[in-house]
């Protein structure tokens, strides 16, 4: 082949050799949970990002103020093993987001998952929430967050500081901008609205992220879909691309849905 025929060629496999480094690899499932009061809607732009990257992406529902947090984590994420088992999954990630990423310490809690790959948590209250300290005992907090949201408290009674180190590597990834008035106010030190930057924290988590968002959108930044791929794929964050301000293209082609 003449070198002019050599250059082309080359030159012609730049972008497919770019686009299957963004691909996962094959038979790779992932977990998508939401939050607390929330449905699968909210976690829809994250699904189609890991959709579009090449994982079987399970979004599933549950009733998240009709039961408590151990009914929860046990039916919502068996189900979610069920549907990544039938298409034969190599790998079991789980990306979540608040409760979602309480739900699953607690299934690992008392089950094992073979084929348990990593784990991406937004703003999950790790440490338990001041919030619920404070109002556990109001009638609306109670009507709003239903069984679970009683159990989220920082004392030791509180389920979250009563969960063991759980397998995986995991990733966290939460916020430190808030424009609420209501609860912002209530929470130790910088925080999302909802969650402090502290609680979000685990002992045995393998990377940490604060990313400026708020609690309540923070799984529709386009920063923070690209950092859960990155995560995913790498078993890391991209500090030095969050430093810099920046965004990979398969973030910003996601939230362009």
């Amino acid at each position: 082949m003449k070198p002019h025929a050599w250059f082309l060629a080359a030159w012609l496999l730049v972008p497919a050799v770019q686009a299957a480094d963004r691909l996962a690899p094959d038979g790779e499932c992932v977990i998508v949970l939401h939050g607390l009061g929330r449905t699968p809607r909210s976690m829809q732009g994250v699904a189609t990002a890991l959709s579009d990257a090449g994982y079987h992406v399970d979004n599933p529902g549950y009733d998240s103020r009709e039961h408590d947090i151990e009914w929860l984590a046990s039916h919502t994420i068996a189900r979610g093993l069920a549907w990544c088992a039938a298409r034969h999954a190599t790998k079991v990630h789980f990306v979540t987001h608040s409760l979602g990423g309480i739900l699953v310490r607690q299934y690992l809690q008392e089950h094992r998952i073979d084929n348990l790959g990593r784990i991406v948590m937004l703003s999950p209250p790790n440490q338990g929430s001041e919030i619920t300290d404070l109002l556990k005992h109001d009638y609306l907090y109670r009507l709003a967050t239903g069984p679970a949201g009683q159990q989220l408290g920082t004392g030791p009674d509180g389920l979250p500081r009563r969960l063991r180190p759980i397998p995986g590597e995991i990733g966290i990834i939460t916020g430190n901008f808030s424009l609420d008035p209501w609860f912002s106010p209530l929470l130790p030190g910088e925080d999302d609205g909802k969650v402090s930057v502290a609680s979000a924290r685990l002992q045995e988590m393998r990377d940490f992220l604060v990313i400026d968002d708020g609690h309540t959108f923070i799984m529709r930044d386009q920063r923070v879909i690209a950092q859960i791929l990155h995560f995913l794929r790498h078993g890391y964050f991209d500090h030095e691309r969050e430093q810099a301000g920046e965004s990979r293209p398969e973030a910003q082609e996601a939230g362009r849905r």
